[in-house]
């Protein structure tokens, strides 16, 4: 019975293979096959179905084959194959004929070399049969996969090389720190190739890490996690494929972690008692000195504060943190004086800027003692106030005393203090200054129209040592008194019609002055008594320090009186009263107007005035036109002088400038001794004149007592010749200078003693020299006569 059973059960699971095996078919679905039957018919009649053969639509292939020989794949076989050898199978696709290879006469498939899944994991490749003699195929291309098996081959990678991590210290155990992660290029559907292991080769026992998500947290308590015991610490971490398994793949990396800083460290102060001394005139805010803490953190949980919490000098100095050095700064608030207190002693006190209650308490602070010492130094007199107002009328009198200034010497011996005032601060001498008491007092008289204030420095010295000195300033105040008579704010000048009406206005004016009265200024208008022009105009005072001017009559003449002046008296009404009427005369002209008013004609003077053109105007014109004459005639002389002639034309012709002097030159900077115009070539001349400054052919003098060879000699008519012709030409020169100039001739004549005094004239002469007299001439002219009396000696040597 369990025989028969067995029977049936592999009988039923040949029977599922089979139908399995049809479904995995060479070809996804049906197929018609045409046979050489239907080859050129065009009947109706049915095709016939050929029968499917049967293969696999996958076959599988293990890579990284190591054998020798070409690797066995499966073998592909068709219905159509009958055995008798009229079938041939054809493979195409993905590396058909180089990688893979099939026998076309009975199907087997082979790979020719070895693979590797991870470059390509599967193939795609097509199978057809057809017939040998014809090659006309069979049935269609039928399409399947090779696909490789994978073997543990490749080693598991991590992402990096090098991770970097950090953790605050004092963390608890299992805080996170980081994941590394891996990559395994085997096939994770297969086998456990790539099934991946995390496990810490190297940083026990601080840190752990899971094996199976490579998350790294700490494995210590947080008494052991110390910053400021250990900063960095480096962990390998180490990856095995076979998940874990012996025989597996590995791969490491390392991992650099910093425990990062957290306040768990008050600051301490380096010493309890600090020592300062510090001169009494020193400035208030200025540094005393500076005191240090350290703490063993780092950055924003090092920052400190410094804080003055005792002592007799709370008052006196301040105490402040340096962010860049946490160090604390002694600072004077106040100023010191040495005759009051000799020492103080503070209590500072330091704590962190930002505690953190989870590791340090409220109480974390240090406490230190710090000592100033006053210097005593010999300190200038010291003034009662730090400036000085003063007030004096300007109608004082000189002598009288304005006020006084106080100092005294803030040193224990109290030296006498004499008082003087900086004449640069008064030029004019106006004020002067007591030296024993230091009072102020009037010199010269007072004006406050020009200056309402006076800022003077009063300087005080000590007697016994003139070193010591201090100033104050004083600001004196000139208080103003009714000196001044008003005025018409302008000039008035204006005009009346002809045809003017009685009570029209025509004008009206206002005054100033320059006084300053405490409640203003109110100015009283009247027409001067004696003015004989109450019968032609009135004066009417409007209340408001302005007044207005109307005609008195009807109808005024042009051609009887062109011009009416109106002394109009101004009062200011202060006390004591200051009126003025000279400075009050209004002009009023009689114009010729039409219907409307309006000016058509006046006189010369009033047309100028009314066109706008006032007499200061017409002056400030004339002055413009003279200065700009001035300015033409100015120019056209420089250019005129700046037309000079060349200094040297010619290297040929040299004329030497001799100059008589009477007094003693400046050096070489004196650049105005001598006219330099003298020096002129004289080829510079017009080609017309004569030319007489050339050496005439026969005219020979005698030759030099001193010389050997003999000239003969002729008269001095060519040199008389030649100077008259010069003078002439001088006299007659218009560009000639208008003052007295020395006009130098340099023609000497022809056969002179001593020749042409020109050194570069001399140097024209090429003939051969005899220098030998020069040894007959004394002692004096030894070192010539050796330079130039020998016979070898050649002039141009």
């Amino acid at each position: 019975n369990k025989l028969g059973k067995v029977t049936w059960i592999v009988l039923l699971l040949w029977a599922c293979a089979h139908q399995s095996v049809n479904a995995v078919a060479l070809s996804r679905g049906p197929v018609r096959r045409k046979t050489k039957e239907i080859e050129g018919r065009q009947d109706k009649d049915l095709l016939r179905r050929s029968k499917r053969g049967w293969m696999w639509r996958q076959f599988f292939l293990q890579e990284e084959y190591t054998g020798t020989e070409h690797q066995y794949i499966g073998k592909l076989h068709s219905d159509m194959d009958k055995g008798d050898g009229t079938v041939m199978y054809v493979l195409a696709g993905d590396g058909a004929g180089t990688i893979f290879v099939i026998d076309s006469n009975s199907g087997d498939l082979h790979a020719t070399r070895s693979l590797d899944r991870e470059e390509k994991p599967f193939y795609t490749l097509r199978a057809q049969v057809v017939n040998k003699k014809t090659g006309l195929p069979l049935e269609p291309e039928t399409e399947f996969t090779v696909k490789l098996h994978d073997i543990n081959d490749n080693e598991p990678k991590f992402d990096k090389e090098v991770y970097t991590a950090s953790v605050p210290e004092r963390s608890h155990i299992g805080t996170y720190v980081t994941q590394v992660t891996a990559q395994d290029a085997d096939d994770e559907m297969f086998g456990y190739s790539a099934k991946l292991s995390y496990s810490i080769s190297q940083g026990h026992p601080y840190f752990s890490v899971e094996p199976n998500t490579g998350i790294i947290r700490t494995a210590l308590g947080p008494s052991d996690m110390d910053r400021e015991q250990r900063e960095h610490y480096q962990v390998v971490i180490e990856v095995k494929d076979m998940a874990g398994q012996k025989g597996g793949l590995t791969g490491t990396t390392t991992v650099n972690i910093s425990l990062t800083d957290v306040n768990d460290n008050p600051p301490r102060f380096m010493q309890s008692i600090y020592q300062f001394s510090v001169p009494e005139i020193t400035k208030v805010e200025s540094s005393v000195g500076r005191i240090r803490a350290v703490d063993a953190d780092v950055g924003r949980n090092a920052e400190m504060d410094y804080t003055v919490v005792g002592g007799d000098g709370l008052d006196v100095f301040d105490v402040s943190t340096d962010r860049n050095t946490q160090e604390g700064i002694l600072s004077l608030k106040k100023p010191l004086d040495y005759e009051k207190k000799k020492s103080y002693t503070l209590q500072i006190q330091v704590q962190n800027t930002h505690p953190d209650p989870r590791f340090l308490s409220s109480d974390a602070k240090d406490m230190a003692t710090i000592r100033v010492s006053v210097e005593d130094v010999n300190e200038p007199p010291h003034f009662e106030k730090i400036s000085y107002i003063l007030e004096v009328k300007e109608d004082a009198a000189v002598g009288t005393m304005i006020g006084s200034v106080s100092a005294v010497d803030p040193d224990i011996r109290r030296s006498p203090v004499k008082y003087s005032i900086d004449r640069h601060t008064d030029v004019d001498w106006i004020f002067g200054v007591y030296v024993g008491n230091g009072s102020i007092f009037l010199q010269r008289p007072l004006d406050r129209e020009e200056f309402a204030w006076h800022n003077i420095s009063v300087i005080a010295t000590e007697f016994n040592n003139p070193e010591q000195t201090s100033r104050v300033p004083v600001y004196i105040r000139v208080l103003d008194v009714n000196d001044n008579p008003p005025m018409l704010a302008s000039f008035y000048e204006t005009f009346v019609c002809e045809n003017a009406k009685a009570g029209q206005k025509i004008q009206t004016i206002s005054a100033v002055d320059p006084d300053d009265p405490v409640g203003g200024h109110r100015f009283l208008f009247s027409l001067a008594p004696e003015s004989s022009v109450r019968a032609n105009f009135s004066l009417r005072d409007n209340g408001d320090n302005t007044a207005g001017i109307f005609t008195q009559r009807t109808g005024f003449g042009r051609m009887h009186k062109s011009t009416h002046l109106v002394a109009v008296v101004i009062s200011d009404g202060h006390i004591p009263m200051q009126s003025s009427t000279g400075t009050g005369t209004l002009t009023i002209r009689v114009c010729t107007c039409d219907r409307d008013g309006n000016m058509e004609m006046c006189n010369a003077e009033a047309l100028s005035s009314a066109a706008g053109l006032s007499t200061g105007a017409l002056v400030a014109i004339l002055l413009c036109i003279l200065i700009l004459l001035l300015i033409v005639v100015l120019f056209a002389a420089l250019k005129r002088q700046k037309k000079k002639e060349p200094l040297i034309i010619s290297k040929e012709d040299v004329r030497d400038n001799v100059v008589s002097y009477n007094d003693e030159g400046g050096g070489e900077e004196d650049t105005q001794a001598f006219d330099i115009g003298a020096l002129r070539h004289p080829e510079v001349m017009e080609e017309s004149k004569l030319r007489r400054d050339i050496l005439p052919s026969e005219s020979l003098y005698p030759p030099p007592p001193l010389r050997k060879t003999l000239v003969p000699s002729r008269e001095n008519a060519d040199v008389r010749n030649f100077i008259n012709q010069r003078v002439q030409e001088n006299d007659g020169n218009p560009t000639a200078p208008p003052y007295d100039s020395l006009a130098t001739y340099a023609y000497e004549g022809n056969g002179s003693v001593a020749e042409s005094l020109s050194s570069l004239g001399s140097m024209s002469s090429e003939g051969e020299q005899d220098y030998n007299y020069l040894s007959e001439w004394g002692p004096r002219f030894r070192k010539l006569a050796d330079m130039y009396g020998g016979e070898d000696s050649d002039w141009d040597s």
